[in-house]
């Protein structure tokens, strides 16, 4: 919870009603140091296994930092809403829905991680209580978002519900802005939105007709039917695919550094004319807006990072699917999009922005339809396919489209742009992706937030991406746009591949980088290491001291080395020479092999 940083109110009255007419108990609220403490009775409870969604997020909250996780967000406050009728109303959106009141108890192996939900009836949930002071207007939304800042940074206690915590900027008993942060194993993006709409609701005293999405515990029940179980291992199987052919690593150029980056840099462009554009786009190619812009996303992408094909995540892909587009939980599974940005056959009539929309449409929708995931499954299939292949998928390039997901009572509150684009720097963000593009809003104004790691995009060249996102529109706007014209567009220069780099299979790899990969993860058990490339084949030779070094041994220690290094993969053949000392030059042609292999096991590809 946020500190308090004033001492208590008065203590308010024991019932707590919204205003009008509405259906709720009367609860005992208490109020100590400036924190609310009050009681809910829901309808519902029961427990069950997990959602997919929420497997998936409780493996991230367990492995990433919370603000990597949770969800912040200020949410509108109906005029003259007081405390209590705040208090009151978010006591009834708690009541109202079952995965604001679920809890995940450890589970009975040894790392604790939960193998069920459990849905509480009954419970406390507790609101802080921040006076405006003398501020108003701007300040009170600065406000605002310190104290979400702050509060997001705080993990989530996940046997103890709500997945909500809430703080009211007050002034007096009137109430001026409402901070929450969510737990993302209990809501996602667009749930958040459904949650505000009900708390406007509820705040201006609306009967609100019974919850009719699908809870948490039925959606489980239908992801473990034969349905279901037929569903996830479809989803596997492209997966597989896509993780077997694809590129390793979409950024794979000269400058990137084993390791993550030290910061994100972020960024907000606003535009109105943009989105009279985009419009026009989608009137001329029948195509959505959240398919428009993926495409003008990986055009810009995929020219930046000097190749034609691409594999781009899309958060929260499952929210496509219309039975559960008002599901109040967390949906979080990534859909995995190969995507061609170049022409798809030898004909330079496709070369364009509308065979990419029309790519684009075929492309997002399979990568959605195969969204339904075992996370356990998929991080189990990312190290055997990594095993296989000798390089590890990483998760370079990513797409969120948020427009469905934020009210535009939220977008219309911020003060009108004082540019056509308008581009504001955001505070640096800790997220471990090279670049990401979040669609904040489509109709009426264009608003998205680019995101942009320093090794892929310094700032004056990140400022250029974002802007070329509207000039490319301005330009399709008029007619098909040649993928060509996308350097004097934006301004932005193609990634280079100085040095000793190969094309191998769909990936480009340094091989500086492989010998450095292969010469790291051996250390002390390799006296010297010799790496050689011919037609597509890399073979590390390998001279130690140690009798139990073997290629299957090599392969495991170097495929281990692999996270984080995107620039290089495992050899395909390991020599091992038993030698106990340096070797003098040109020695390894008449060093004979004691074993050799590729190290790999026999792949098994998951059901």
């Amino acid at each position: 919870m946020i500190v308090p940083l004033v001492a208590s109110r008065p203590h308010l009255a024991q019932t707590c009603e919204p205003k009008g007419a509405i259906d709720v108990m009367t609860h005992d609220v208490t109020e100590t140091e400036g924190l609310i403490t009050a009681r809910f009775h829901g309808v519902g409870g029961g427990f069950g296994p997990l959602t997919l969604g929420q497997d998936n997020m409780l493996r991230c909250i367990g492995r990433d930092r919370p603000e990597q996780i949770n969800r912040e967000s200020v949410w509108p406050v109906p005029e003259g809403t007081t405390v209590a009728t705040a208090v009151a109303a978010l006591r009834a959106l708690l009541e109202r829905h079952e995965s604001l009141r679920t809890v995940f108890p450890p589970g009975p192996g040894t790392d604790g991680f939960p193998e069920r939900q459990e849905v509480r009836a009954e419970g406390e949930f507790t609101v802080s209580l921040v006076p405006v002071g003398d501020r108003e207007g701007a300040g009170i939304d600065a406000l605002a978002d310190e104290l979400g800042r702050a509060d997001v940074a705080v993990p989530f206690d996940l046997t103890a519900a709500p997945r909500l915590r809430f703080t009211l900027l007050t002034e007096g008993e009137l109430v001026h802005r409402l901070v929450v942060v969510g737990c993302h194993a209990g809501v996602d993006g667009v749930a958040v939105t459904l949650l505000i709409r009900d708390w406007l609701a509820l705040a201006t005293g609306a009967q609100l007709p019974p919850a009719g999405a699908r809870t948490p515990l039925e959606l489980a029940a239908l992801e473990q039917s034969p349905q279901g179980r037929r569903k996830t291992a479809a989803a596997l199987k492209h997966w597989e695919t896509v993780l077997s052919a694809g590129p390793s690593s979409s950024f794979s150029v000269d400058g990137m550094t084993p390791g993550p980056s030290e910061g994100t840099a972020a960024l907000l462009l606003r535009s109105r004319t943009a989105a009279a554009d985009l419009e026009t786009v989608c009137r001329r190619t029948a195509a959505g807006p959240s398919v428009v812009l993926f495409a003008v996303f990986a055009a810009l992408a995929a020219h930046r990072a000097a190749r034609t094909d691409l594999v781009i995540s899309a958060l929260s892909a499952n929210r496509q699917r219309s039975a559960l587009a008002d599901h109040i939980g967390t949906l979080a599974q990534d859909a995995l999009i190969a995507l061609e940005v170049g022409p798809s056959a030898a004909d330079d009539d496709l070369d364009d922005l509308d065979a990419l929309i029309g790519r684009t449409k075929v492309a997002s929708f399979t990568g959605y339809w195969h969204s339904t995931l075992n996370a356990d499954k998929v991080w189990q299939l990312v190290e055997d396919v990594a095993e296989r292949r000798g390089a590890r998928f990483a998760r370079q390039i990513v797409v969120n489209d948020l427009s469905l997901a934020i009210p535009e009572a939220l977008s219309d509150a911020r003060p009108a742009p004082t540019a056509d684009p308008e581009v504001q720097w955001l505070p640096d963000q800790p997220l471990p992706v090279r670049l990401m593009l979040n669609i904040l809003r489509t109709a009426g104004s264009l608003e998205v937030a680019l995101l942009a790691c320093p090794e892929v995009l310094e700032r004056a060249d990140a400022e250029r991406f974002a802007r070329a996102v509207p000039a490319v529109l301005a330009a399709a706007a008029e007619g098909p746009l040649p993928l060509a014209g996308l350097a004097a567009l934006s301004g932005l220069s193609p990634a280079t591949r100085t040095g000793d780099w190969q094309r191998i299979g769909a990936d480009w790899i340094d091989l500086a980088a492989v010998r450095a990969l292969v010469t790291d993860a051996l250390g002390a058990r390799a006296t010297a290491v010799d790496l050689g490339y011919q037609e597509g084949r890399l073979t590390a030779r390998i001279a130690t001291a140690d009798q139990g070094l073997t290629p299957a041994a090599a392969h495991r220690a170097v495929v281990s080395t692999l996270p984080g290094r995107e620039t290089a993969m495992a050899p395909h053949h390991y020599a091992v020479h038993h030698h106990p000392g340096p070797l003098p030059l040109l020695t390894w042609p008449t060093l004979p092999a004691h074993a050799e292999g590729s190290g790999r096991r026999a792949a098994a590809i998951p059901e």
